[in-house]
């Protein structure tokens, strides 16, 4: 029963903290179109995240009973390991934005939804007893679902080869943060692992931008878009994926993390007035459903071992 519960915690913890990347394709395309330039978003969204995680780190810290006193002291081989996977935070971001500057939204979540298939072989890479048939059916079953629930085969537009690729740049980059979420600095108090892994993202994004940052940055883009962008990007979704992964397993988080489909449509009917078809809300229900009887299947399966 309690690891049922747990299971059932990290669920809601991934599902939410992926959901919160739904709103965001949406509002960047609406800062886009404002003149907001990508390299200004990212750079706002996650130095701001970065400074309001620091201070509830610090916070945090100020609570002796919160954490166990082994585990406030860290290697600092830890540390800089977040620092390095967390690089790939910042490439998600970078690489998602870039994508659907070339490609319509729908098609953007497609490929950064690639990250189900990339996680379940990830898995299967360093733990091949663990992935069964029930997450490699439910991954290409939210796949068939997320084609139908993005409306792909209803839209007329070319693919951009440039748009195709750096949205398979971020899905990559996705699948690596949940691998970071979920096996790196694990014994860390959460909030502190989330600072360290949006700090590398930072670190990545100056890197990638350098002074593109310098000549395009606007104190209204910091102002109007960076808290918002900074909440639902760079803030909920590390601490809900450091708490979550680690009780779903990536593979299953993976899956999980689909639920920013119906999330993404939403937000663009409501913001952009794109249109939802019958098809489209078949392939939202076929996704959830699939999320549904896996994890129904995997604790029957922990019932009888």
């Amino acid at each position: 029963m309690g690891l049922a519960l747990e299971k059932i915690k990290g669920i809601i913890y991934v599902a939410v903290g992926a959901s919160s990347y739904g709103v965001l394709a949406t509002f960047v395309k609406v800062a886009n179109g404002e003149g907001a330039h990508t390299s200004v978003l990212t750079f706002s969204q996650f130095s701001i995240g970065v400074v309001v995680l620091t201070l509830l780190a610090f916070f945090n810290k100020r609570k002796p009973a919160a954490q166990p006193p082994q585990l406030v002291d860290k290697p600092i081989q830890t540390r800089l390991k977040l620092l390095l996977y967390g690089t790939s935070f910042g490439l998600t971001s970078t690489f998602y934005y870039l994508s659907i500057k070339y490609v319509p939204v729908s098609v953007g979540i497609i490929l950064l939804m690639q990250t189900i298939w990339m996680s379940i072989i990830l898995e299967a890479i360093r733990s091949p007893k663990s992935v069964g048939t029930i997450k490699v059916v439910g991954g290409i079953v939210v796949i068939l679902g997320t084609l139908l629930a993005t409306n792909i085969f209803a839209t007329d537009a070319s693919l951009n080869i440039r748009g195709v690729l750096l949205g398979l740049l971020a899905a990559l980059s996705y699948t690596c943060s949940m691998y970071a979420s979920n096996h790196i600095g694990r014994q860390m108090p959460s909030v502190e692992r989330s600072r360290d892994l949006i700090l590398g993202g930072l670190l990545a994004i100056i890197l990638f931008w350098n002074f593109d940052i310098a000549n395009y940055f606007e104190g209204w883009i910091f102002l109007k878009w960076g808290f918002f962008l900074s909440f639902f990007g760079t803030i909920l979704p590390p601490l809900l994926f450091t708490r979550g992964i680690p009780l779903t397993g990536t593979a299953l988080g993976g899956i999980i993390s689909a639920v920013e489909i119906p999330i993404s449509i939403l937000f663009a009917y409501w913001v952009l007035q794109e249109p939802v078809g019958p098809i489209q809300w078949l392939g939202v229900l076929i996704i959830l459903g699939s999320v549904v009887l896996v994890n129904l299947r995997l604790k029957g399966q922990h019932l009888h071992e």
